[in-house]
């Protein structure tokens, strides 16, 4: 049965005492109003995260890293091991984000290498794939998406992919204010499944968790987790709002 998950990406937001309080309105709302069977991870910059996984430790949510290196170790000044993070209890990982593929020229053969890491060092991988305006415009949105999907994971064993959570981002819809339309999201989804399933069989394809990620909020997550091939959501801009993040955990 696939997971529900809610993961929040505070981005580069907040000095060390505001994420501090952050983190704890969180737990604070989390304890008050519960998440059901969701599961709620939460992705604070690096500097944060040894004080993130302490308070996660005493409450039901889990912590995630917004990037790793795609080396092991070594001479690589001002990078994040996988096998750093994992010793500090963070479980999960962000990869393939747009804003590394635009900002700073992560490539799907990168992006390859990082979930490579992240698997071999316990962490799971939440990765990111979607188009921008101008393919979705020149209707070559799928091709992308099955580029992307295909370079970037389908060198891993059905073991391995299985770890695997995808969000789709639309590009276009992310701190935009502009949302895909319900309709849009369930289509791109389940066009992801798709290929997990020519590629993995429907028994590792109907496992694997994909969340939307692109202007999700309090107010559009329950329309568009209603749709039967998305599994949640990649959460910025609201995640930064301890009411709100609860209020989308709570929207299935």
């Amino acid at each position: 049965m696939r997971r529900k998950i809610v993961a929040g990406n505070w981005k580069m937001n907040k000095t060390f005492q505001e994420a501090d309080d952050l983190m704890f309105e969180i737990a604070d709302e989390l304890s008050a109003k519960g998440s059901g069977d969701t599961e709620v991870i939460v992705c604070p910059p690096a500097v944060f995260l040894e004080m993130a996984s302490d308070i996660a430790a005493e409450h039901e949510f889990m912590i995630g890293a917004q990037n790793i290196c795609q080396w092991e170790s070594g001479a690589y000044t001002g990078e994040i091991s996988a096998a750093m993070l994992h010793s500090m209890g963070v479980s999960h990982v962000i990869l393939g984000h747009s804003e590394r593929r635009t900002y700073f020229g992560e490539t799907d053969k990168v992006i390859a290498l990082k979930i490579d890491q992240a698997l071999k060092h316990g962490l799971a991988p939440i990765y990111c794939c979607g188009e921008v305006l101008a393919e979705r415009e020149q209707d070559i949105h799928f091709e992308i998406v099955r580029s992307q999907v295909s370079n970037a994971l389908f060198h891993l064993g059905e073991e391995a992919v299985a770890q695997v959570i995808i969000a789709y981002e639309p590009v276009w819809a992310i701190g935009t204010g502009v949302t895909a339309s319900p309709e849009q999201a369930q289509e791109m989804h389940a066009f992801i499944r798709s290929l997990l399933t020519e590629k993995y069989g429907s028994a590792i394809s109907d496992e694997i968790s994909i969340l939307y990620g692109g202007s999700c909020n309090a107010k559009n997550a329950a329309e568009l987790f209603s749709n039967p091939d998305v599994d949640g959501g990649l959460i910025g801009g609201a995640s930064l709002k301890a009411t709100d993040f609860v209020t989308i955990v709570n929207s299935f």
